[in-house]
């Protein structure tokens, strides 16, 4: 559906005085990279037992949620070290605090994905509901930004990174008119669980790209310095 981001680019311009450090640096934005494309996998993985109802999908979830959080893990320690050993630049410290920051975001929306494997499990059992393609479109447009914001990164593009933002417009507008949908359906009959279950599924996503807004946020910080 969506390319994997690339982990070859690097965004980072080293400083022949201090080897080292700029060393370390390329080794953390790999990483960063890495995590992204785990992400990137793992959203797919949410989409496809969601939208076909497919638990094997699902299951797989789990594992790749726990290699995320180890590189998240990983790289803020490592850019903590950075940042007290080295006496990095500000340029670089520029560079490390958007990375402790924007892989937050990434381990948010694989704890987004996990959470919308479980309800792809729970919801199984029901009938297909008739917003199921709407909140498929919806994803859609969410995993797009996502990796826009990652090819953002790679390749250290200011206005890609800026224009995630309005591509966050179609996201939210999905989420007010299917929330309304599902609030205002007078016809259930039986239990009410699918549509609390399909109410937490547009949540996740809603918020799934408002991370992914926040990372492109994240690349025009390091670029130009300031956070709006």
């Amino acid at each position: 559906m969506f390319e994997t981001t690339s982990v070859t680019t690097l965004l980072y311009s080293p400083n022949p005085e201090r080897p080292h450090l700029a060393r370390d640096v390329r080794r953390l934005e790999r990483d960063v990279l890495r995590m992204g494309a785990l992400v990137e996998q793992s959203f797919r993985l949410s989409h496809q037992s969601l939208f076909a109802r497919d638990l094997t999908a699902a299951e797989e979830i789990p594992l790749l949620d726990k290699k995320i959080d180890r590189f998240y893990r990983q790289i803020e320690s490592d850019c903590a070290v950075i940042m007290t050993a080295q006496s990095p630049t500000s340029q670089d410290l520029r560079c490390l605090s958007a990375f402790m920051q924007l892989v937050r975001d990434l381990e948010r929306i694989g704890d987004y994905a996990k959470d919308i494997a479980e309800i792809a499990i729970k919801i199984f059992p029901y009938p297909i509901h008739p917003c199921l393609p709407e909140m498929a479109v919806m994803s859609r447009h969410a995993q797009a930004m996502l990796a826009t914001s990652l090819v953002a990164l790679a390749d250290l593009d200011e206005v890609g990174g800026r224009g995630i933002k309005h591509l966050d417009d179609a996201v939210d507008n999905a989420y007010e008119h299917l929330y309304q949908t599902l609030a205002q359906q007078r016809d259930v009959v039986g239990v009410v669980e699918p549509i609390i279950l399909l109410a937490l599924a547009i949540r996740c996503l809603e918020r799934m790209a408002d991370h992914a807004t926040n990372i492109g946020q994240r690349v025009a910080y390091i670029v130009t310095g300031q956070r709006n």
